[in-house]
């Protein structure tokens, strides 16, 4: 370990691999995402355990864990790279001239409602500026604050004061199934609903979707034949088989042709926002394209959620 190093000697370079490292649990993550060697890295962390006088990092089962001490310095000095990193950001831009890349991590529902829309204006107006898609799942946030993205878009709730936040648009849920379901002609009943064979998409992680955890408070509980980690797969199947599926209202009609949309006993509206950090806050080109997608998302039509149906079925349905 380094021996009395200046802890004035601090730059934002080396708070920045700290903060990597941190957030990855991992050096060669860190070396990976920064596009060093993890020798550079370790090099780095030495002199920041000498300035600090503490391990920052300890060996633990898969990986590393930060020190508590670690943990304060990574909270208090990533305010100050954050706004370090916004106010070298141009203050001046021109979306015919710019260039540069900027990194969203979002989902399909966001790739195919919001993104579509948002890359043909910035191709129209900034063809220079390159757009990186990333898939976000449950490590959305952590992009943004290890600085792998640069805005979050999806239905995340953030409550942190160090993210900025910003809504975007409203959903519900509908069911679909073939033209030709037995079901296709009539409004759903809870029985109906319940009772039926589903196709359910887990979204290929932990997410459980806002109807999923209604029917686990009201007790209930579908029957599900097949479980399918994107909604994308849904046109593949739902058209050849007597499955039905609930997916959000505003992507049903890109399932297929042959699919329709019913209101579902469980609608669950649920929203849609934008998360981004003091890192690109002062940014022009960054608030030029969160204002671009904002002014898309305002734009998309929307029929709001139908009432719930009043035929409910089992005396432990409580609604």
């Amino acid at each position: 370990m380094a021996k009395g190093w200046d802890p004035f000697a601090i730059d934002f370079g080396a708070i920045r691999t700290l903060r990597l490292v941190s957030e990855l649990g991992s050096f060669s993550k860190a070396a990976d995402a920064l596009g060093t060697n993890q020798s550079t890295i370790s090099y780095t962390i030495d002199r920041l355990r000498a300035a600090f006088n503490d391990k920052l990092f300890v060996r633990q089962r898969g990986g590393i864990a930060p020190t508590p001490r670690c943990a304060e310095i990574v909270e208090c000095a990533s305010r100050m790279l954050e706004a370090f990193e916004g106010l070298v950001q141009p203050m001046e831009f021109d979306p015919a001239s710019a260039s540069g890349r900027i990194t969203i991590a979002c989902n399909y529902y966001e790739r195919s409602i919001i993104l579509p829309r948002a890359i043909a204006e910035v191709r129209r107006l900034a063809p220079r500026l390159v757009l990186e898609i990333k898939a976000a799942r449950s490590k959305g946030t952590a992009y943004l604050k290890s600085g792998e993205a640069d805005l979050l878009i999806g239905p995340y709730d953030v409550h942190e004061e160090s993210l900025y936040h910003r809504h975007l648009l409203d959903d519900h849920y509908v069911c679909v199934m073939h033209r030709g379901h037995r079901l296709a002609d009539r409004r759903l009943r809870v029985n109906d609903y319940v009772d039926a064979s589903h196709a359910v998409v887990t979204y290929g992680g932990t997410w459980r979707s806002g109807y999923l955890r209604e029917l686990d408070e009201r007790g209930l509980s579908l029957t599900q034949v097949v479980a399918i980690p994107s909604i994308s797969d849904l046109m593949h199947i739902l058209p050849a088989t007597d499955l039905i599926s609930t997916v959000p209202s505003r992507i049903a009609s890109n399932i297929a042709e042959s699919v329709v949309a019913r209101s579902c006993p469980f609608p669950e509206p649920f929203q849609i926002g934008m998360t981004w950090t003091n890192r690109t806050y002062h940014s022009a080109a960054h608030r030029w394209l969160r204002q671009l997608v904002g002014r898309i998302a305002r734009s998309l039509p929307y029929k709001t959620a139908p009432a719930a149906p009043s035929g409910r079925c089992g005396a432990n349905a409580r609604v």
